[in-house]
């Protein structure tokens, strides 16, 4: 399966902040934002990620992180010229995906829960289909939302709704099948000018193709998009990792982990970040 991360947009509700660059690349307290995103995608073993970004911000994160060689990944680039909804990443990354299999993740949306990594193994074998999480908020209104019948199965979802049918908000994290590129091409725009990706789900749903996964009570996500959201998402992550002594989203640690490095590229990882904090964890996975 492949992974794209939509990295893209001007994040103009976040100006003076991404006035230079990508929001993206706004630190979510000791990483940047994108390191979250693309953990999520490792973390389902996925290790051919594509990042759809800026052209203007394609350099800064190539310096960040290359071709993915020091987190044993492959990252491809690709620009989004005009973000015309989150639905044109099939489009974009059509020639990417080929005829494999895709996961599709927001960049600014942050996951943390208890067996989130199970989730993610089942979702990365998908066969036929598409496969969507949702995540109980308090304000419906501002998100796609899934309804649900009484056995738990997905009936309907609508985008923004005046009137919610639930609390159910659809996250940005979506896997599908080879079809999903043909059923991007088809789309038409809706009115605000965008190709919807509540559309792709519905084209799914209605072949009764969609699976949706509830993420449960007391699962975190988080996006970024505003900078109340921006200020929390770093303090739930440092609140955490104080508490844990435990990293999210350290992409060394897990590409270590599942064995994609080895000793000697965590090393110069160390050694390129000196003596922050950051490398001092490493320091630590390194002893163990």
């Amino acid at each position: 399966m492949k992974g794209i991360i939509l990295a893209g947009g001007r994040g103009t509700r976040l100006e003076p902040l991404t006035s230079v660059f990508n929001k993206h690349l706004l630190p979510i307290y000791d990483k940047p934002m994108i390191y979250y995103p693309l953990s999520v995608l490792m973390l389902a073993g996925i290790r051919d990620i594509l990042i759809i970004t800026n052209e203007n911000d394609t350099k800064f994160y190539d310096h960040l992180l290359g071709n993915g060689d020091d987190f044993g990944i492959n990252i491809n680039y690709e620009v989004q010229k005009k973000a015309d909804g989150i639905a044109q990443s099939f489009l974009i990354g059509k020639k990417f995906i080929g005829n494999e299999n895709v996961c599709l993740i927001l960049g600014d949306n942050i996951f943390f829960g208890y067996k989130f990594s199970d989730l993610l193994n089942s979702a990365v074998k998908l066969q036929k289909g598409g496969i969507i999480f949702t995540n109980f908020v308090k304000n419906p209104k501002d998100f796609a939302i899934g309804e649900f019948d009484k056995d738990g199965k997905l009936i309907s979802l609508e985008e923004k709704p005046k009137i919610p049918k639930s609390n159910h908000a659809i996250t940005g994290l979506y896997f599908y099948d080879n079809d999903v590129i043909n059923i991007a091409q088809n789309l038409k725009p809706s009115p605000r000018g965008e190709l919807e990706i509540t559309d792709i789900n519905k084209a799914y749903l209605n072949k009764n193709l969609l699976k949706a996964f509830d993420l449960g009570r007391g699962f975190a996500w988080l996006d970024t998009g505003t900078h109340a959201s921006l200020l929390d998402a770093g303090d739930f992550v440092r609140t955490i990792e104080d508490r844990q002594g435990l990293k999210i989203a350290c992409l060394e640690e897990i590409a270590f982990n599942f064995g994609w490095i080895d000793e000697n590229i965590l090393i110069k990882r160390i050694e390129k970040m000196k003596n922050s904090p950051y490398s001092l964890y490493l320091k630590l996975l390194l002893n163990k």
